[in-house]
């Protein structure tokens, strides 16, 4: 199975733990990373996470998704799909999905991964038949077979 994490999925482990949500999302993520590097799970990235990546203030953090994300991706979608990527992401952002989100998105369709995971409550309302986007909880739920993932 094929998947694309945005860079909120990245970041949530190190966002503050103290609520609920956050946390469970930040255990669903580190699962995910864990099937990821056991090759359970295909992981795509593109040049729109390098780059958000790289504005990343904290050398530590950014260091370390740099790090995962150049050792476990085995699908790379570079900035020569750009043009192509910003033809999806024009129709993606009609539906009122920012623009960083909808290249996010337009990336995970060109790589045709199954399931795009993100924890931004706007883009989890986006639907496509293209890609299923979810968040990381809602994902292991999916994959244990607790919930239809129509």
């Amino acid at each position: 199975m094929r998947i694309y994490l945005d860079n909120c999925c990245y970041n949530r482990p190190y966002d503050d733990q103290s609520q609920l949500r956050i946390s469970l999302e930040a255990q669903a993520k580190m699962h995910i990373q864990s099937m990821i590097r056991n090759d359970e799970l295909e992981l795509v990235t593109s040049f729109m996470l390098t780059f958000e990546n790289s504005k990343n203030r904290i050398e530590e953090k950014r260091n370390a998704i740099a790090s995962f994300m150049e050792s476990y991706s085995s699908v790379y979608v570079s900035g020569e799909w750009r043009e192509k990527a910003d033809v999806i992401a024009n129709e993606i952002m009609t539906t009122g999905v920012k623009s960083a989100d909808a290249l996010h998105t337009a990336c995970a369709i060109l790589a045709h991964c199954d399931y795009m995971l993100t924890t931004d409550d706007r883009l989890l309302k986006y639907k496509s038949d293209k890609i299923k986007v979810v968040n990381p909880t809602e994902f292991i739920m999916i994959l244990g077979g607790t919930e239809d993932d129509e």
